[in-house]
Parts: structure tokens; C-alpha cells; sequence
């Protein structure tokens, strides 16, 4: 397996897609009623596709299971960074830590052996990522708290590498990434929903079903935006080793850092210059090295 441009091209796009829906749910007022309706809307359109695709193979629902469990987690840890950091503090934080975790379980989950290049690309995109990352940043969120921000970004890195190592054993055994991504879509955003909803209690259920009916048309960008992602890297993960992807993937820090400085006005200093310059450098390692 290796990296060709057109799978390069389509995880790029894949990232760029990846960064717009995190900034959708960076801008709202309510970051658990917004990431829970984005992945719940994702039910209707992942239970059309597997009408044209069929089920995935019996071999991949182990793992369908699994990462639907941690996807849970994930969620939760996702609205806790974005309520107490900025999109380019949490984001890069976040995707940044995860690929190198990813190398190490794809090498000895999968057992892909990356080379010398592709160690240093996935090295690259990391440092730079986490430059950006911890660049001094505005926290505009209501109680930000960047120590907090930083916890629940630091542990998400975790749970991002084993979903992703998950997902790409997953994938393979599918027989078909559409299929595979379909069925994860449709058991992957109703649980969490149905978690946030329990969390609110009866006294607030109401106020919470009508903030999603206003959110709802924006909500349905998001969640194009969520499963086009994941579908990409997904597909590109039985085409590609799963490091290399999963790396590559995490160029939409850059795309979510000129979201954060254009849409929601957060800062782009000097550091963030230098973060931006050694993701590039580790792409074009992963790519052509």
C-alpha cells in the first residue's frame, strides 16, 4: 500500500471538510447540542447509502461495535474542549498527538512498518501541529480555561488513535468502506444524542429539542461535512497504511487555523507561522519522501 496523489488529494479534501464542521460547532452557544444533532442528522443519510451499498461483511461488526463506543467518548470529550478553549487552541491539540499514537498501534495492531520518511512525515505533522496548537491563544468561550481545554483535547488524542486503529482493521474486513461508514454513521449519532437529552433532564428537554430545531439547517452542512471526512479517510485507509492516512489527515489544523482567524477571529502569531511550515514539511515527507 502506498500514498498516490489521488488518494493524497482526497484526504487533503477530506481534512478541509474535517476542520469545517469542528468550526461550525466552535461557533454555536450549546457544543454538546450541536455535535450530537451534526452526527444524529448522519442517520439519514448513511440508511440511503446502505440501501445502494448493502451491509458490510460480518467480519467488521466487532469492530463497527467497538468504535461505536468510543465515538461516545470522543463526543464528550469534543464539546468539553471547545467549551473551555478556541478552535486553534483544542483542534491542533487534539488531531496533532493522535497521529503518532496511530503509527505505534498500526504497527503493532496491523502490522504495517513504516519507513525512515514516512516516521519523520508523521514526526513533521505532529511537532507542527502542536505548535499551532499551543501558540498563545484568545479563549472566548464562556468559562474558557485553557488548562481544561488542554485535558479534554489531550485525552481525546487518545481515544482519536483508537478509533482510528479500530476503524481501519474495520474497514478492511468490510469489503466495502462505503458500507462500513454507512452502518457506523447509523449506529455511531443517535447513543450520544440520546446521552445529551438524559443529561438535561426533563426540565430542560424542551428548550433543548427547540435550540436543535433552530440549528437544525446549519446542522445538516455539519453533518455533510462529518461523514464526506471520515468516508475519505476511511476508504483511503484500504488503499494506503493507516499511519501515513491518518497523518496526512491532520492537515486540517491548518484549514481549521485560517477558520479560527478569519470566521471567528482568534490569533495567527508567529508560532502558528512556524506550526503551519513544519505540517507542510511533514506532508510533503509522507507524500515524496
Amino acid at each position: 500500500m502506498t500514498l498516490t496523489g489521488p488518494v493524497a488529494l482526497a484526504v487533503l479534501f477530506g481534512a478541509l471538510l474535517h476542520a469545517s464542521w469542528n468550526a461550525l460547532i466552535k461557533s454555536s452557544t450549546d457544543k454538546s447540542l450541536d455535535t450530537a444533532l451534526i452526527h444524529s442528522l448522519g442517520v439519514f443519510f448513511a440508511v440511503p447509502m446502505l440501501l445502494f451499498t448493502g451491509l458490510p461483511a460480518l467480519a467488521s461488526w466487532p469492530y463497527l461495535a467497538a468504535s461505536t463506543v468510543v465515538h461516545i467518548g470522543y463526543y464528550i470529550a469534543l464539546a468539553g474542549a471547545y467549551k473551555h478553549g478556541d478552535l486553534g487552541l483544542a483542534y491542533p491539540v487534539m488531531r496533532g498527538s493522535a497521529p503518532l499514537l496511530v503509527a505505534l498501534g498500526s504497527h503493532a495492531l496491523l502490522g504495517e512498518a513504516l519507513s525512515a520518511g514516512a516516521w519523520l512525515g508523521v514526526a513533521g505533522v505532529c511537532a507542527g501541529v502542536l505548535l499551532l496548537g499551543l501558540a498563545p491563544a484568545r479563549l472566548q468561550a464562556a468559562g474558557g480555561h485553557r488548562g481544561k481545554a488542554l485535558g479534554f483535547a489531550l485525552a481525546n488524542a487518545g481515544i482519536i488513535a483508537v478509533y482510528t486503529v479500530i476503524d481501519g482493521l474495520g474497514v478492511r474486513a468490510s469489503g466495502n468502506a462505503g458500507a462500513y461508514v454507512a452502518l457506523l454513521f447509523v449506529f455511531d449519532g443517535l447513543p450520544f444524542l440520546l446521552l445529551v437529552l438524559w443529561r438535561r433532564g426533563p426540565a430542560h428537554r424542551a428548550a433543548a429539542l427547540a435550540y436543535m430545531a433552530r440549528r437544525s439547517r446549519v446542522a445538516w452542512l455539519g453533518t455533510l461535512a462529518s461523514l464526506g471526512s471520515y468516508g475519505i479517510a476511511l476508504w483511503a485507509m484500504t488503499r494506503a497504511p493507516v499511519a501515513v492516512v491518518a497523518a496526512l489527515r491532520e492537515t486540517s489544523v491548518l484549514f481549521a487555523a485560517l477558520i479560527g482567524a478569519v470566521w471567528l477571529r482568534e490569533r495567527f502569531g508567529l508560532q502558528r507561522v512556524l506550526g503551519t511550515a513544519a505540517v507542510l514539511a511533514g506532508v510533503m515527507t509522507l507524500r515524496f519522501g
